[in-house]
């Protein structure tokens, strides 16, 4: 990554320089990213979505998000898990989400083997691996933030372990950025919240 800080966004604030990128992604920057996700249905939509963006730009995911949720019932883990060889079908056709065969397959499996865990156990084991934030260097530029830690190795390592899919470390430590288990905010930004992880 460049070694850019935070820049000024629409407002004049700083941000980290993506936030400012397009307009789609001011609000995602200020209000989701980096703002913790509990609760196993929210945190597999996440994981589904990241697992989505393997290889591709972010901001193509963000931008079809809500076709994702309409096509995956919102990511409530029974219903996923419930889908058919026709709903898979349906899913392949969708040309409101991303089809691409193993990531949508690897989205009904994870649902399957998730809904045989206890409610709760999702939450817990994602959440075990968010590092202590005094260990963490607060970033000052995108060249700071690192692409994978111990930490997501570990994640991902645990999550395979337990039959999910596409849960590579990039992919997990990008879940811990997204869902607030990280703070990777730069430090001028407007949206660091310096009580956060």
């Amino acid at each position: 990554m460049a070694a850019t800080g935070a820049v000024p966004g629409p407002d004049g604030a700083l941000r980290c320089p993506w936030g400012v990128s397009t307009a789609d992604y001011l609000p995602y920057h200020d209000d989701e990213w980096g703002r913790a996700v509990r609760g196993d249905d929210a945190l597999f939509e996440r994981l589904s979505l990241e697992a989505f963006q393997s290889g591709l730009s972010w901001i193509t995911i963000l931008r079809r998000r809500e076709g994702f949720r309409r096509a995956f019932a919102d990511f409530r883990i029974a219903a996923v898990a419930a889908y058919t060889d026709e709903d898979r079908e349906r899913l392949l056709a969708d040309a409101g989400i991303i089809r691409n065969r193993a990531k949508i397959d690897a989205t009904l499996a994870n649902a399957r083997v998730l809904a045989g865990w206890a409610p709760g156990d999702l939450d817990a084991l994602i959440w075990s691996y968010a590092p202590d934030p005094a260990t963490r260097p607060v970033p000052r530029t995108l060249a700071d933030v690192p692409a994978v830690t111990d930490e997501s190795t570990a994640l991902s390592k645990a999550l395979k372990t337990r039959g999910l899919r596409f849960v590579g470390p990039t992919t997990a430590y990008a879940l811990m950025q997204a869902c607030g288990l990280v703070n990777d905010h730069l430090a001028d930004c407007v949206a660091r919240d310096p009580a956060a992880a």
